[in-house]
């Protein structure tokens, strides 16, 4: 099936027909997947849902990940 990925096409063949966010963290080697957020179709996805969400043909999913900083 065929997704967008942080705004590039990519490519990705499930075993049993369907993948899951934590799947999907897996196979795209996602470092600190614990520290990454995860939106799909533009919807920010709560962490509990990454195991019951599932990724369709045409999906565009965003890993965003979160960098602390500050001012001098």
């Amino acid at each position: 099936m065929k997704i967008i990925i942080n705004g590039k096409e990519d490519s990705i063949t499930p075993l049993d027909g369907k993948i899951n966010i934590n799947e999907l963290l897996a196979i795209k080697n996602v470092e600190m997947p614990d520290m990454v957020s995860v939106e799909l179709n533009e919807v920010i996805l709560n962490r509990a849902d990454f195991v019951n969400t599932f990724i369709n043909h045409g999906d565009r999913v965003e890993f965003l990940y979160f960098m602390g900083g500050g001012a001098a």
